[in-house]
């Protein structure tokens, strides 16, 4: 090979040894490569049915199982993963978790600019778990919202059927989960500099469990424009979301009202200098 990566260095060799090769050319019958996203699931399934944590390398074989399987479309057969290393860091860690779950579905869609459009697209996605949900309002005039949003589909079918729905509403709806670009980098450059009259920015949390951001929505519902939004599972006990939201200065004591009630603490953030450096329009 001319390059080789170094994710699963324990096999990262530009040539096979001579050895090594004479053995498996007698013996193996089949050969096959995975992806690294595809290792990073198969880490993941390792440390669910043991509690170990493998090194990159070290899962190649239960990724190679899982492929093998599932396109050989076999079902409750007994397969054998010899599987061997433990060299893994923090750092790869948090690549790991973040590339590990096989079922999270990175999605863009369209929706309208108006009051209620997230409820009614979380409503789509009900009862799945939703794992990410990033939006920033476009500026004066726009009169459509562009979201990124992960979920948890059951499977392919499942996935199909919430884009065909969300299309059916008329949403634009891309799938985004194999886009390297979308999931490195865009998510997390999602929004923009923009001045939105009456804007303020808070900062929410609330208990991390199933079910729990749709019911953030519908408290937030309080006819008031949300013009940023913010929110990552990352598998805490408590969800955070950074939220903006127009308000007029005469709402001030029904907005104030309003967050009491809501009984979720927060934070607000109109004059912190990370918002008005990257979110807000000079």
């Amino acid at each position: 090979l001319e390059h080789v990566g170094l994710f699963a260095d324990g096999a990262a060799v530009k040539r096979v040894g001579e050895e090594t090769f004479r053995i498996c050319n007698h013996l193996v019958d089949e050969m096959l490569t995975v992806s690294t996203d595809e290792i990073c699931a198969a880490i993941k399934d390792g440390f669910m049915d043991t509690r170990s944590i493998l090194e990159p390398a070290g899962a190649l074989a239960i990724a190679g199982v899982k492929q093998w399987a599932a396109a050989a479309n076999t079902r409750d057969q007994t397969y054998v993963a010899i599987t061997s290393g433990a060299n893994m860091n923090f750092d790869s860690l948090r690549f790991v978790s973040e590339r590990a779950d096989a079922s999270e579905t990175l999605l863009s869609v369209v929706i309208p600019e108006r009051p209620g459009a997230f409820r009614q697209l979380i409503g789509r996605l009900e009862p799945r778990n939703v794992t990410e949900f990033s939006y920033r309002h476009a500026g004066p005039g726009a009169d459509a919202a562009h979201i990124y949003i992960s979920f948890q589909a059951a499977g392919a079918e499942d996935n199909a059927s919430v884009i065909a729905a969300l299309r059916a509403d008329g949403c634009e709806t891309l799938d985004l989960t194999a886009n390297e670009l979308a999931k490195d980098h865009a998510r997390h450059l999602a929004g923009g500099r923009v001045t939105i009259e009456h804007e303020r920015l808070y900062r929410f949390e609330f208990p991390e469990r199933p079910g729990a951001l749709s019911r953030f929505l519908d408290a937030l519902n309080g006819g008031w424009n949300v013009s940023l939004f913010h929110y990552r599972n990352h598998g805490g006990d408590v969800g955070r979301v950074l939220a903006a939201l127009q308000v007029p200065e005469a709402d001030s004591d029904a907005f104030d009202t309003f967050l009491t009630e809501l009984e979720y603490p927060y934070v607000r953030e109109c004059g912190n200098v990370a918002y008005k450096r990257f979110l807000q329009a000079s």
